[in-house]
């Protein structure tokens, strides 16, 4: 029996869809206070009878900060997808990041030992990888530091080393480090809400580089190698590495709308931050950009899909064909919506 964490998030939902589409009833964990109406909706992108394909979820209340509550979830479980974390780059979420990303994956690496027999899947970050030297690319093998690394970053590299804690002690499990994520979800959160702020008319790009990978292209290399031989092993899932000026550009193109024309120095990031920052205390909301994500935006990092690519044999679609069926979905659902 399959089991999937983070079931309401951009590759959770995602991952719920591709396995009830391909016959199986999976477990899947949430919390009391978890939408799963986002899911749904998630289904209703790909499908006219979503609700058919979403009752075959079964649902089970369950705190993954409880370690006997996770237990008890994975009896008769063979095949675990662990999916949730809390992503956010505000320091005032650093205990919940921490908690979360960190606690929970201890508890869910621990039952599993317990149990025996599970394979794990763990959906990990590049925020955990280190940063090559002059602009190189980055692979799996470069080492993770602390300089300048975002309180998310530091969550997800302490979660993904209890994983490593579990698999020296026996546990069967992968991990996989995927780039920022393409796809179609809750437009006000997440990646997915880049296209909101896009269509709303977003005005400056910055000069950083990065890597990018579709949510379909994430949930096809979890599900291969979870039911592969491979263990022990992490891997980048990354399609491209291309600059924020041509991905805005490439966005706008398939938004139909007016692409970003200036670019932002640094000291306008530093305003930007800033000026998002009192925004988001005026109105009570979480900030579109953070310091954090100012000073990344202007940098280069590029990453590489070798290893996933001949351990597999898979392929990526293009960041701009990724971004075109997304752009559809989003103005399918914005006239819809309307």
């Amino acid at each position: 029996m399959i089991l999937v964490t983070g079931g309401t998030g951009l590759i959770g939902a995602h991952l719920l869809y591709s396995l009830t589409n391909s016959g199986y009833e999976p477990v899947a964990l949430k919390r009391k206070t978890s939408d799963v109406s986002k899911t749904l909706k998630t289904f209703s992108f790909y499908t006219s009878t979503p609700k058919k394909l979403f009752e075959k979820i079964k649902w089970i209340e369950t705190d993954i900060l409880d370690y006997y509550s996770v237990r008890e979830s994975l009896k008769n479980i063979t095949q675990i997808y662990h999916c949730a974390a809390t992503v956010s780059f505000q320091s005032s979420d650093k205990e919940t990041l921490l908690a979360t990303n960190i606690s929970g994956t201890t508890n869910i690496v621990n039952a599993c030992l317990e149990q025996k027999n599970i394979k794990l899947v763990h959906v990990s970050s590049i925020g955990t990888l280190g940063r090559a030297e002059s602009e190189g690319i980055v692979t799996e093998e470069t080492q993770w530091n602390n300089k300048k690394t975002s309180v998310y970053s530091t969550s997800k590299y302490h979660s993904e080393m209890e994983v490593w804690r579990g698999i020296a002690e026996g546990l069967n499990a992968v991990i996989v480090n995927p780039s920022i994520i393409i796809g179609p979800g809750d437009w006000t959160t997440g990646s997915p809400k880049l296209f909101t702020t896009m269509y709303n008319g977003l005005k400056f790009y910055s000069s950083g580089t990065n890597g990018f990978v579709d949510v379909s292209d994430v949930v096809i290399a979890m599900t291969t190698l979870m039911n592969s031989s491979i263990h022990s092993e992490r891997f980048i899932l990354n399609s491209e590495n291309i600059s924020y000026e041509n991905l805005f550009t490439t966005m706008s193109r398939a938004l139909n709308i007016k692409p970003p024309a200036y670019r932002a120095s640094k000291f306008i990031g530093e305003l930007g931050w800033r000026a998002y920052w009192v925004i988001g205390k005026i109105k009570g909301t979480s900030p579109t950009i953070t310091k954090e994500t100012a000073e990344t935006a202007n940098q280069h990092y590029r990453y590489s899909n070798d290893k996933i690519r001949k351990e597999t044999g898979m392929s990526f679609i293009t960041v701009e064909e990724s971004l075109a069926k997304t752009a559809k979905l989003f103005l399918l659902d914005h006239i819809n919506g309307k």
